[in-house]
């Protein structure tokens, strides 16, 4: 299928932000109020969506490796994720919402690990030179508020989830440049306001957009 999906119907909305800023419960309330609005859902992850997928998210979530190894691993489960999920549901028309996408490595991988910006969107450009998400939305908080949050839910933190408090820093940091250089497609949400307010700041968003 062409990546350009110039006759595509579908629309492609993302959701990106630092380990704890509380994406979960805003996909689930995106995807009722899609599901309320008409449309057919596809709610995914990165990395992850497909079964090869899956099989690579648990080695780049739980094994050392290479940083450059890491960065084509992400971009390889993208390639397979696209082209299996992705593309496919948005040439149907379908609303297709995906925790976390190419932004994710901006941050994590170029912003946190120093992957340089060139090797970044070299593989950008060769995994998806075209599409981008039609809306993105970054969950934006203080990174030790995050972690508070982590450690409260979870039992056990994969190898992101472990980093200290600068590389998470550093993640903000590079996600919030992304989302300055996106023209409007990136929507920053303050994730530290109460979780009604976030709910209704995204869902305003999409009634706006997509309505």
């Amino acid at each position: 299928m062409s990546q350009h999906l110039s006759n595509r119907s579908g629309r492609f909305i993302t959701f990106e932000g630092i380990d704890g800023a509380g994406k979960s419960s805003q996909i689930e309330a995106a995807a009722d109020w899609a599901k309320s609005a008409g449309w057919e859902v596809v709610r995914t992850r990165e990395p992850g969506g497909t079964p090869l997928g899956e099989k690579l998210r648990e080695l780049l979530l739980h094994e050392p490796m290479h940083l450059e190894t890491e960065a084509l691993l992400m971009f390889a489960a993208r390639r397979e994720h696209l082209a299996e999920v992705i593309e496919p549901a948005l040439a149907r028309g379908a609303f297709v919402l995906c925790d976390r996408f190419s932004d994710a490595t901006y941050a994590y991988q170029h912003g946190g690990r120093g992957l340089s910006e060139a090797k970044f969107k070299a593989l950008e450009h060769w995994v998806h030179p075209v599409l981008q998400p039609d809306l993105t939305f970054l969950f934006d908080v203080a990174p030790e508020v995050a972690a508070a949050r982590l450690a409260a839910g979870r039992d056990k933190a994969d190898k992101f989830e472990r980093e200290q408090a600068d590389f998470f820093k550093k993640v903000r940091g590079a996600y919030l440049m992304r989302a300055a250089a996106s023209h409007g497609r990136i929507v920053v949400v303050d994730a530290g306001s109460p979780i009604e307010s976030v709910c209704e700041a995204v869902l305003n968003c999409l009634r706006e957009r997509f309505a």
